[in-house]
């Protein structure tokens, strides 16, 4: 007896530790992942995503989940704040490689990482940023304790001499690897285990499935039946993602912390069918436009035994909701003077609330706009003769649609519906009246019709 009561008292010490432990977080971002891609949106079955299917599985799938940007860099920068990107500039991409000085992420902002670490959180980030080059813009000074990845939009999968954009761990060269979405996620792995204190916040981006389009041979043979090369090509890398996913998935069951762990899981923008073959199964348009197949995606949240398993929720959401839900997890209130317009998801997800987060969820990219209130949605996207180059951005000659009856936007109601038009039009200004400037340009860019 004597020998088995230093073993009791230290289990309970352990678990009056875990209990006292505020929840974990991981937010896994896949990059140019379209709507209708994973086996838990019930579009197709062509490329199995079991791992990521399981974030679905236990908790609740938003089938409304958007993002604030219909490309890369701005979905970033309002995750990363919890406010619309427009607030302070960020409207455009920098860049795919190194770009003029002072173009980067705010630094008036504060970030997740600034906020989490500020909660007593161990702060990791791995994979991509995208929110500026110089060592300012780093994510080692906002807010984050490690960082493995690359600074760009976009680079080799594999270890290339000299790429644009090369592969750090911390600000120093990473050193060999052998193919980067196996490398990223097993970097997050080794972090989260090594957080044995303290709570850890997890930032976990992922290139994938963004072009240049390159897999290995492991992941090729899964798809001999894809006789496509580009399309073979896609699905072995959305496998690899499904893989890395996995492991770190894993990771946290072998640590037992799934129950202390909220997990998201969403994609930048949607699948620019062009370039990588993604997909975004019913919805109209692509990466770059302000139809529902850029701003849509994949959106979904776990934490086992805390919230809802198998659920899906057709209430619009969107990525700037990340921040203040993994705040109040962490029991840090909102203040108002943050100026957030993410909301914080937990009393919705567990029932404590039941109306919609957002009256209005809304989008300015170059001249496209749009904005969504309840079912109806107000665009002016690609392919709008009343855009022309360079014009600022307006609701004039704006399509609207009602999303519950025609998620594909086909029947435009404007002129059906004068009142409804002018109900969001009016929503959309007042909104707008509260942005600044792009702090950089990109319009023609962002007009393109299809972004690469």
């Amino acid at each position: 007896m004597k020998r088995l009561l230093p073993l009791l008292l230290a289990l309970v010490a352990s678990s009056a530790l875990a209990a006292d432990r505020k929840p974990n977080v991981l937010v896994i971002l896949a990059d140019d992942l379209g709507y209708g891609e994973l086996g838990c949106q019930g579009f197709t079955k062509e490329i199995p995503t079991p791992n990521v299917d399981s974030i679905a599985a236990h908790g609740v799938r938003f089938t409304n989940g958007y993002v604030s940007g219909p490309y890369c860099s701005p979905t970033r920068a309002g995750l990363m704040t919890g406010r619309y990107q427009t607030r302070f500039g960020h409207e455009f991409n920098p860049g795919p490689g190194p770009s003029a000085p002072g173009i980067g992420l705010s630094l008036k902002e504060t970030t997740i990482g600034d906020r989490m670490k500020a909660a007593g959180y161990a702060t990791g980030w791995f994979g991509k940023s995208h929110l500026g080059y110089e060592p300012e813009y780093h994510p080692l000074k906002r807010g984050f304790d490690a960082y493995y990845g690359f600074l760009g939009g976009a680079r080799d999968y594999f270890d290339t001499p000299k790429p644009v954009s090369p592969m750090l761990r911390g600000t120093e060269p990473a050193g060999k690897f052998e193919y980067t979405t196996e490398a990223i996620g097993a970097e997050a792995v080794a972090f989260i285990g090594k957080q044995r204190s303290e709570p850890w916040f997890t930032y976990l981006a992922f290139n994938a499935v963004h072009s240049p389009m390159q897999a290995t041979e492991k992941y090729l043979s899964r798809f001999p039946n894809i006789t496509d090369k580009k399309r073979q090509t896609y699905a072995a890398m959305q496998s690899a993602l499904d893989d890395a996913v996995g492991t770190v998935l894993a990771k946290i069951r072998e640590l037992k912390q799934e129950e202390n762990t909220l997990i998201f899981f969403f994609t930048d923008n949607g699948g620019p069918t062009s370039n990588n073959t993604s997909t975004n199964g019913p919805l109209r348009g692509f990466k770059a436009q302000t139809w529902e197949g850029g701003i849509r995606v994949p959106w979904m949240v776990q934490w086992k035994g805390r919230i809802p398993a198998g659920k899906t929720d057709d209430r619009p959401v969107i990525q700037l909701d990340i921040l203040p839900t993994a705040l109040a997890a962490a029991g840090v209130e909102a203040k108002p003077e943050w100026k957030l317009d993410g909301v914080n998801l937990l009393p919705f997800i567990l029932g404590e609330k039941t109306g919609a987060p957002h009256e209005a969820l809304y989008w300015r990219f170059g001249q496209q706009i749009a904005v969504r209130m309840g079912d109806w949605k107000l665009v002016k996207a690609t392919g709008n003769p009343t855009m022309e180059s360079g014009g600022a951005a307006s609701t004039e000659g704006a399509d609207l649609y009602n999303l519950a009856k025609d998620i594909g936007e086909k029947e435009n109601l404007a002129s059906k519906e004068p009142e409804k038009f002018k109900q969001l039009a009016a929503a959309w200004d007042k909104w707008n009246a509260g942005n600044i400037e792009p702090a950089w340009a990109g319009a023609k860019r962002a007009n393109a019709k299809r972004k690469k």
